[in-house]
């Protein structure tokens, strides 16, 4: 049997470049970068940390508190920064294929922007940290490479759909948090204004993708949402890194890391991050209520 070929993404996107175009800004210039951070103020919003509203955030001194949201802010912007890699080269690799023809336009202001995202988080990692965490072990996707390739091209674009809600999730509340660095502040508000502009986009061609595999192969569709809810827990696992709480001086870090994970407090947290990716996935029919129980 042939392999039929994913037909032309379509979309209608003349807004969202023209507001690319109109607000454009030079990340080289625009930012005033502080020799030093204040050491009395958190550097993550301490609501956002891993620990926060569980009994291990209070058993912390305020030393290690504050240390904490100084390698989780690291960590955060080191995922940020491999995520961004991982995307454009996927992007890079499709900007010019047929497929993706009538959206290429948009895909170049993609790719200019995502590139200057990476490189101011990349600067207050080895500025003020002084190193970026490694990147992590990505979740495997074996259970699905037996899909159809419109449906392996569509879990390239929603992987990439799902990392950037949930880290807009985060730009959007620190952007506002006074109690942040000022710098901290501006480059969570400068890249959640990006990311409102790439989540349209994402969820406009998840969605294009998702009708073409559902009128072939509509078999396929509880499969995509079961790897789909993996990948979402997946991603919120990353937040919780070990390394980070070794640099906190906190001691036990990996069984820190089971305990915070599964508490309570921490679950419903979750489930607030990752409440508009799911509805969303839900409303447009592969949802995880469609998961074998």
């Amino acid at each position: 049997m042939a392999v039929r070929e994913i037909e032309p993404i379509v979309l209608e996107l003349d807004r969202l470049e023209q507001m690319a175009e109109s607000g454009y800004y030079n990340p080289y210039t625009m930012f005033e970068w502080p020799d030093a951070l204040e050491p009395d103020r958190p550097w993550m919003s301490e609501s956002l940390t891993t620990l926060a509203g569980t009994p291990m955030w209070d058993e912390l001194t305020r030393e290690q508190q504050l240390a904490l949201t100084k390698y989780e802010a690291i960590n955060f912007f080191s995922l940020n920064i491999h995520g961004i890699r991982e995307l454009m080269s996927e992007v890079v690799m499709r900007i010019h294929e047929r497929t993706y023809s009538n959206v290429s336009e948009f895909l170049h202001h993609f790719i200019g922007e995502e590139n200057e995202h990476m490189w101011f988080f990349a600067q207050f990692c080895l500025r003020y940290g002084g190193k970026l965490y490694p990147a992590q072990p990505t979740l495997k996707a074996a259970s699905v490479d037996h899909l159809s390739q419109v449906a392996r091209e569509l879990i390239v674009f929603a992987r990439i759909l799902i990392f950037e809600e949930i880290v807009d999730h985060y730009n959007a509340l620190m952007a506002t948090d006074q109690s942040l660095p000022h710098i901290a502040r501006e480059i969570n508000r400068v890249h959640h204004q990006d990311e409102s502009r790439h989540v349209a986009f994402g969820r406009m061609i998840f969605l294009n993708l998702l009708k073409q595999v559902a009128g072939r192969d509509p078999e396929e569709v509880p499969v995509v949402a079961e790897y789909l809810e993996s990948y979402l827990q997946y991603s919120i696992g990353t937040l919780y890194n070990p390394a980070a709480y070794r640099d906190a001086g906190i001691p036990d870090a990996l069984a820190l890391r089971r305990r915070a994970l599964a508490h309570p407090a921490r679950v419903q947290a979750h489930d607030k991050v990752l409440k508009r990716t799911r509805a969303f996935l839900s409303k447009a029919g592969v949802g995880r209520e469609l998961i074998k129980r």
